[in-house]
């Protein structure tokens, strides 16, 4: 008796995927092996002694992952961001995307009270359809004395 509600149940199952088309897809999913992405290091990468610490960029598919850009040297904030953002830029075109193919951007500060000579900088940098950003004043200041510090995610041809 069990058995046999088992194999109702199973049946019921089988026509409702049939009717909504369900089965069809997972067997062109089950016949269609997936082609993964190959994860390839496409900018310098960052050693500490001797070991890999991280990469300067990232291609993964049509995504290209850009590690944070700082401004070491003696300047105020609008100076220290054109200057990452021309890096990024640099970045992105060596790898065949561009700013205007920028999806995210995370900005790091030093202080909070620059956000808003960033954003003059910042402004317009990315075409007329900016990409969604995330902006936070870190504790302790930005690594290597930048006063900000600029990571992006772009698409790419």
């Amino acid at each position: 008796m069990q058995e046999n509600r088992r194999s109702i149940f199973k049946k019921i199952a089988v026509g409702a995927a049939g009717i909504f088309g369900l089965s069809s897809v997972s067997r062109l999913q089950a016949n269609t092996p997936a082609a993964k992405p190959a994860k390839e290091i496409v900018g310098d990468v960052v050693y500490d002694q001797d070991v890999p610490l991280f990469s300067g960029a990232v291609k993964y598919g049509n995504l290209l992952f850009i590690a944070g850009k700082g401004a070491h040297f003696e300047g105020d904030i609008t100076a220290h961001t054109n200057h990452v953002l021309d890096e990024l830029q640099k970045e992105l075109e060596k790898n065949g995307s561009s700013m205007n193919k920028v999806l995210k951007v995370n900005v790091y500060l030093a202080d909070l009270n620059d956000y808003q000579a960033m954003n003059n900088a910042y402004r317009g940098r990315f075409g007329d359809h900016p990409p969604v950003r995330t902006t936070v004043a870190t504790y302790g200041g930005v690594p290597g004395n930048s006063l900000v510090e600029i990571d992006c995610i772009a698409a790419v041809d």
